[in-house]
């Protein structure tokens, strides 16, 4: 079997940190190419690091390339873009969006993105109605599979200090025995469990729209 070509946005993320080294270390592929802002600290053989300026759908498109899966983990919050939610918009939307038609214009036959548990565009809440748009649009193209993945709070280190979000993540995993049943899809989740599930779907061939939450994303991770 050939080896394919893998494009990953949101490298430098918690989810997209760990889902690079997976790629990089995975048979399946020959090629893991990255769109970042800025020069990533690695360096690999099979690693293609395409600085890009996303506002530039030019450049966007062309740094695309051509490949066989596209992995998105990109995202951001309401502090880090100083309470502007057009930018919130543009990086947690428009972004993900325009990298999944880009990638059919393409030939890319599957897409993979970090979603959130409760997206839904008719939400209440700006964060899981901006989720929910993005996975609306998403499933719209007509890529043979698309796996979106649906995490709660994330565990892990970040570069970044989120002083409330390290207060919750040392409490959250005493308390997940309280989320049960239809509660269960709650629990914190540590984001290298996520990306391993992220590359065992890319894996699996399942064909179609699948969305994984809590029990689905552990499942896959174990394999």
């Amino acid at each position: 079997m050939q080896a394919k070509t893998a494009v990953l946005l949101g490298a430098t993320g918690l989810i997209g940190n760990h889902l690079l080294q997976l790629l990089l270390q995975d048979d399946h592929y020959s090629i893991i190419r990255t769109l970042v802002r800025k020069p990533l600290p690695v360096i690999h053989p099979k690693l293609e690091v395409q600085l890009t300026d996303f506002n530039d759908l030019h450049d966007f498109n062309a740094a695309m390339g051509s490949g066989d899966d596209i992995f998105c983990c990109i995202g951001t919050t309401i502090k880090k873009v100083n309470g502007d939610k057009a930018l919130y918009h543009q990086i947690d939307v428009d972004i993900p969006v325009h990298a999944a038609q880009f990638g059919i214009d393409k030939g890319f036959s599957q897409y993979l993105v970090v979603s959130a548990i409760g997206a839904n565009a008719k939400a209440s809440n700006f964060y899981l109605r901006l989720k929910g748009n993005m996975e609306d649009s998403i499933h719209a193209l007509p890529y043979p599979a698309i796996h979106i993945f649906r995490p709660s709070l994330l565990l892990g280190n970040r570069e970044e200090v989120r002083k409330g979000e390290r207060i919750t993540q040392s409490v959250m995993p005493a308390l997940s025995f309280l989320l049960a049943g239809s509660l269960k899809k709650y629990r914190a989740i540590d984001a290298a469990e996520v990306a391993k599930a992220m590359l065992a779907a890319a894996q699996s061939g399942k064909a179609g729209v699948n969305i994984y939450e809590y029990t689905q994303i552990k499942m896959l991770s174990a394999q």
